[in-house]
């Protein structure tokens, strides 16, 4: 069995603070009311949420870019390895033992080298319609030894590789002359001295003398005078014979050329691998070394990654494979935005300016002490939210919940609410595309796919003189991902007001939108400083309007 995935809580693409502490913050009260949950999120930190996670000394999520399922989803946990000096005999027992069908070969690295089959060794069963050749195979009577269950009367250089064949004595002395030659591997049975001596005469590797027969004194004085290795085996001659046919290392049948899979690789691309190789089995590989087997006829369905989402409900702003995941629950402060589930859920939303507000009263109702690095986080991603109390969408909850924050992490608001913000408006070392998907967001607007993104500033003079640069990215960026337009809000927190720049067609919505000239690309919006509540329900009444005209 594998181990049970665990729960992550996590934010939107593209995290803003709210969306990160909202991740830890949640999780954190969820680990307290026992659920196995971990904070992640879906996208980078962004200069202000450093600050706050440094601030408080908090580590950022674990970073997932998706949920799509991948290989290691469907592992199994055991799996059979053969190196590829074991030998045929050694690998039957093993798939006998197992029931494998598909057994992946190792280097003395253990790095894979090769996959031998089932089929593999039945085409060399079959094959084996009398005795195999050994040259060119590097196989010694130590090889042969191993296989035959014998017992050494007369030792010699075991190690030595065979440069004859393995001959079967079973005919006349006639026979035995013609057949038997230098350095043979023979095998006999309960033969008289003279048979086995002819054999000897000839100066062979290896006599193995099968079915326990007796062995006089002069064939064992013949043999050592000689310096011919004598065994002695429990099998009858027919028995030895295969036996011996399988003293044959894995290497010499394998299969070289293995399509083998990574864990990270995607489900939905595998199988489309897999059903032009169509072989049955495939090893999973990781630095080289084999962790797994995934089988064609056996490809499970995957347990869907549990999800928890904070701060957005929105499909179009999730992490990319939302589609094939589970949905919990539902934690959010913005408009219902189109999600489905396949089952009912648990959501709390609410009008509020942000998401750790709400999350801060499910602390409080459930009566779960709040740490003070959490308190710290929530206490950050309000004041980001609400822009220090300025925004539009800040309620007096927001604020009564902040100041109990602040007296739980120990910090003054108004001083750390500024040192918040202007860690969050330094843009010096960010390039035009980062500005432009800077806390960007997605949204579907009637039949118009848009995306909109702020930046906070305490000066807007410095980005401003970038309008042309940034106007180019958000083009490229509309044509590279299909979008219909491109909003980046310049939010400037002390004049508590937005140059709202944008791309796209038509750009005659942004005009009807907000009763403004939009002809050079940007607009100036006094007192406009949330993007939920002033920007986006304007866009959607004007998108309405276009399709209804």
């Amino acid at each position: 069995m594998r181990k049970k995935k665990p729960i992550y809580v996590i934010g939107h693409r593209n995290p803003d603070t709210d969306s990160i502490c909202s991740a830890i913050s949640y999780a954190n009260l969820k680990k307290s009311l026992g659920e196995n949950v971990i904070p992640a999120r879906a996208g980078k930190v962004n200069k202000e949420t450093e600050f706050a996670l440094s601030y408080f000394a908090m580590q950022a999520p674990e970073l997932i870019t998706d949920v799509y399922p991948r290989v290691s989803d469907i592992i199994p946990e055991a799996h059979v390895t053969v190196n590829e000096h074991d030998n045929l005999r050694k690998l039957g027992k093993l798939i006998h033992d197992t029931g494998a069908k598909s057994v992946p070969v190792l280097s003395d690295k253990n790095e894979l080298t090769g996959i031998i089959t089932v089929s593999d060794l039945a085409r060399r069963y079959f094959e084996d319609l009398g005795m195999q050749s050994f040259s060119n195979t590097k196989i010694t009577i130590s090889n042969i030894l191993s296989v035959v269950d014998g017992q050494i009367i007369v030792d010699g250089n075991k190690n030595e590789v065979i440069k004859g064949e393995v001959r079967i004595a079973d005919g006349s002395q006639h026979t035995i002359d013609k057949f038997i030659k230098a350095n043979d591997i023979v095998l006999v049975g309960d033969r008289e001295f003279t048979a086995l001596k002819a054999c000897l005469e000839r100066n062979i590797a290896c006599l193995i003398i099968t079915g326990s027969s007796n062995i006089s004194a002069d064939v064992i004085e013949e043999a050592r005078r000689k310096n011919i290795i004598l065994l002695s085996t429990p099998y009858d001659t027919y028995i030895c014979a295969r036996l011996i046919n399988q003293c044959v290392p894995v290497r010499q049948i394998m299969q070289k050329n293995v399509t083998c899979f990574k864990p990270t690789d995607m489900l939905s691309d595998i199988k489309g691998v897999m059903e032009k190789k169509k072989f049955r089995s495939y090893p999973i590989i990781e630095n080289k070394h084999v962790i797994g087997m995934v089988s064609s006829d056996k490809l499970m369905v995957p347990e869907k990654t549990q999800l928890i989402l904070v701060d957005h409900n929105e499909p179009t702003q999730a992490i990319e494979g939302i589609e094939e995941a589970q949905v919990l629950e539902i934690i959010d402060h913005h408009r219902l935005g189109g999600m489905q589930t396949s089952e009912p859920i648990f959501t709390r939303q609410a009008p509020v300016g942000c998401t750790n507000t709400i999350i801060s009263d499910m602390y409080f109702q459930y009566n779960v002490a709040i740490p003070k690095k959490i308190a710290g986080l929530m206490l950050s991603a309000i004041i980001s939210d609400t822009v220090l109390f300025k925004s539009p969408t800040c309620t007096p909850h927001d604020r009564e919940n902040a100041e109990k924050l602040a007296q739980i992490a120990d910090v003054n608001i108004e001083e750390y609410g500024m040192e918040l913000l202007k860690a969050g408006s330094d843009i010096g070392n960010m390039t035009a595309m980062e500005i432009v998907k800077n806390d960007m967001k997605e949204f579907q607007l009637g039949n118009r796919k848009i995306i909109v993104s702020q930046t906070s500033v305490m000066d807007s003079g410095d980005i401003l003189k970038r309008k042309n640069e940034l106007l180019e990215n958000m083009n490229k960026l509309c044509k590279k991902d299909n979008y219909d337009m491109s909003l980046v809000m310049i939010t400037n927190i002390l004049e508590e007001a937005t140059n709202l720049l944008f791309t796209g067609k038509p750009n005659t919505i942004i005009g009807e939108a907000f009763n403004k000239d939009s002809s050079q690309n940007m607009i100036y919006l006094p007192g406009v400083m949330s993007r939920k509540k002033q920007i986006i329900p304007q866009l959607t009444e004007a998108v309405k309007k276009h399709i209804n005209n």
